[in-house]
């Protein structure tokens, strides 16, 4: 029997998928990266998840599994491979609400977890523009963050268990509902943020928090950088560290979005050079009644903060969301930003973070030591500035290779000088090897090495991805 034989056994012959038809997945979101599988199977369950991998393994035949293939690091490059998807593990096997938990299959849209939370008043918070297609599954294996790390911590902290085929086809049950269980090695954690390189993650258990109760949100013109963390600050102490999202926009990525978007309105009335969303979430009774006068205390409080940074000279201008389309709007405004500024060509898409305090400093000589590289190249920031993670992207003036990687090596250098990582929250995939191979403590490339070896010793699993040869 033929691969294609025996897989359509396993699945049936309708969810293997050949030829043009699988255009949908040999293309990533942005169309950076094109490749040709040797097919894509549609598995339907754990167990069939298994029957592949273990068909792979014995005919060491190498297999990339996707997700909602929303990744921006070439993660799912397949050429000459197996491609798995999970799309048909779409359930939501329970939502537990006194446990606050969520038990998942890998293949739920991360919309539809956020749908089945709100039932019980419970929300999963991890969320960012792909939301209605990004799949759990790639969100873990990416560790994904989004704008509400600042709060919540990246996806790796909202989850508890996992359920994971390795390279062999074994399934490894690590479905844990513990908050505390120090039994050995964590291999939940080993797993989180490995793209798919150590084992297909097919099933989750997640943490749930409890549904805010009113939200404060604004957008405001910070008079520098340093001064909107002082604010960050001051809100934060004022509410209780109830920030959400803390989201950096510039005067350029507005002009884009308005280019884009004829019909959107602009933040201020003015054009300021700096301008972050801000939004405060309050769960508590207390802070999300409102009073006699129709006066929310958690809006209250957001706007009472902003005078005082108003007074002080650190703000210049703000506009607070005074009801639910005003706060929609806001954040389409920032979950725009891969639609807006990443579909042009030639582009190169830096992921970094660096310590909150040198966010200013990586922006004021970012520009400066690309263009003493590549004179004609231009660029936009846009930051999820509460955690300090940035999103530079650079139009170069050529799609020369050798200045690609120039350029590259230039962004590196400075956020290796300022204490940061190359890449923040879009993992590793094939794009960013060559700077793993750079920048990475080479003791740690050298265990992640003989880990990757001990689970996969056939290198089956999303081969040539996240760790370079040695």
């Amino acid at each position: 029997m033929t691969l294609i034989e025996q897989l359509s056994g396993v699945v049936g012959a309708a969810q293997v998928v050949t030829g043009s038809d699988m255009n949908k997945w040999s293309t990533d979101w942005i169309g950076t990266y094109k490749s040709n599988p040797i097919a894509v199977v549609r598995p339907a369950n754990t167990q069939e998840v298994s029957a592949i991998m273990a068909l792979a393994h014995s005919t060491k035949t190498p297999v990339v599994p996707v997700s909602g293939n929303t990744g921006l690091a070439g993660g799912t490059y397949a050429e000459g491979a197996l491609m798995l998807s999970l799309e048909r593990l779409n359930r939501v096997r329970t939502i537990k609400p006194d446990a606050q938990v969520a038990i998942v299959e890998a293949g739920v849209i991360l919309s539809a977890i956020h749908d089945a939370a709100d039932e019980h008043d419970l929300i999963f918070p991890v969320t960012f523009g792909a939301k209605g297609s990004a799949q759990i599954g790639g969100i873990l294996s990416t560790n994904a963050g989004g704008s509400n790390v600042v709060r919540y911590g990246n996806t790796r902290e909202q989850c508890l268990g996992l359920e994971v085929v390795m390279a062999d086809g074994q399934i490894m049950d690590l479905m844990s509902e513990l908050h505390k269980d120090n039994s050995g090695l964590n291999l939940r954690d080993l797993v989180i943020g490995a793209e798919g390189t150590l084992g297909i993650i097919t099933a989750a258990v997640l943490r749930l928090v409890p549904k805010p109760r009113a939200y404060a949100t604004a957008m405001i013109a910070p008079a520098n950088m340093s001064a909107a963390l002082s604010v960050l600050n001051a809100v934060q102490s004022a509410t209780g560290g109830t920030v959400e999202a803390f989201e950096f926009m510039p005067k350029a990525y507005i002009d884009m979005h308005m280019a884009k978007f004829p019909d959107a309105r602009a933040p201020f009335e003015t054009d300021h050079p700096i301008t972050v969303m801000i939004e405060v979430a309050a769960t508590a009774k207390r802070d999300a009644t409102p009073d006699e006068n129709g006066v929310v205390p958690i809006i209250e409080a957001l706007e009472t903060v902003l005078a005082e940074e108003f007074e002080t000279g650190r703000l210049v201008d703000a506009v607070v969301a005074q009801n639910e389309a005003q706060r929609v709007e806001m954040w389409a405004r920032r979950e725009a930003a891969a639609e807006v500024v990443l579909h042009y060509d030639p582009i190169i898409n830096n992921d970094i973070a660096v310590p909150l305090d040198q966010v200013a400093s990586f922006l004021d000589r970012a520009t400066g030591m690309v263009q003493a590289v590549d004179a004609g190249a231009t660029d936009i920031s846009i930051s999820h500035l509460g955690d300090g993670n940035i999103h530079y992207t650079i139009y170069p003036s050529s799609r020369d290779a050798a200045l690609k990687d120039k350029i590259v090596e230039t962004v590196e250098d400075l956020t290796r000088q300022l204490g940061g990582s190359f890449s923040a929250e879009h993992g590793i995939g094939l794009s960013k090897l060559a700077s793993m191979a750079r920048r990475k403590d080479r003791v740690a490339l050298a265990t992640m090495r003989q880990i990757k070896t001990a689970l996969d010793p056939h290198n089956i699993l999303n081969p040539g991805k996240v760790i370079p040869p040695a």
